[in-house]
């Protein structure tokens, strides 16, 4: 199947986007990194404020569609999760059976959930640092996959969900939750005015820089559309590829089976 690339098909094959700018694919990861070494303390504490708490009902239903069985085994991984909202979610849900491996390439995002599981008594979690395009695990190894808020800052999209696909066992299950282009009447020019005024003047309030959330508005701007992404899970194997829509189609949980 033919689609865009991600992040529009302006960009040459050599180069992606950061936000809004065209970059040389080798360099996306590390503008990424700094973007989140700059926000890593205060990552949660935004993402109330610029969904108004929202964030938490999205990610409430994400993980009530990993659906752990409590006292039933469960190898679950989080990817892009270094500060652990999602993974902490799965392993209350799943109960002490649930294990989580919560993987992010971020060091600092990391030491965040380390910290905050510690201070919460959660247990049965690993913190791995690694990259969504190469996952250092054996294949058919995790029983759910998750990403929430991160797909759309991997360099190579495809070959992250390929890993996905590689990773888990048969019946598994793919889960993204990402912002989605918003074409409601009324509510896409609101929503682009609140992104691209009021989140970055919070991002700079709050953590002191403004920049690190004006390229987060733009990346979601680049990001396709639920129907490309749809068929982008497709391309890399899982069956049953789909889409549910939230909250006006401001975020999508994108669904996959390893089937």
């Amino acid at each position: 199947m033919t689609y865009a690339r991600p992040g529009g098909d302006d960009a040459a094959p050599n180069e992606t986007h950061f936000g809004f700018s065209s970059v040389p694919l080798e360099e996306k990861q590390a503008r990424v990194d700094d973007v989140f070494h700059k926000v890593a303390s205060r990552y949660d504490v935004m993402n109330d404020f610029m969904s108004a708490g929202l964030h938490r009902v999205w990610k409430d239903v994400l993980v009530a569609m990993v659906h752990p069985t409590p006292g039933r085994p469960f190898n679950h991984l989080d990817v892009a999760g270094g500060t652990g909202d999602v993974a902490f979610r799965v392993a209350r849900a799943g109960g002490p059976a649930t294990h989580v491996t919560v993987l992010d390439i971020n060091g600092d995002m990391l030491a965040v959930g380390r910290e905050r599981a510690e201070k919460l008594g959660i247990q049965g979690l690993d913190f791995v640092e690694a990259n969504a395009e190469a996952l250092p695990f054996p294949d058919k190894t995790f029983d759910a996959y998750t990403i929430a808020f991160g797909i759309r800052n991997v360099p190579r999209i495809e070959l992250a969900l390929k890993e996905a696909y590689r990773v888990l066992k048969r019946g598994g299950r793919f889960l993204c939750l990402e912002f989605s282009p918003v074409d409601t009447p009324v509510l896409d020019r609101l929503y682009e005015a609140y992104s691209f005024t009021a989140i970055p003047a919070m991002g700079k309030a709050i953590t002191g820089d403004g920049a690190p959330y004006r390229y987060l508005v733009e990346s979601i701007r680049k990001f396709p559309e639920a129907e490309t992404f749809r068929d982008m899970i497709a391309d890399a194997g899982f069956k049953r590829a789909s889409f549910t829509r939230l909250t006006g189609g401001i975020v999508a949980i994108h669904s996959g089976w390893e089937l």
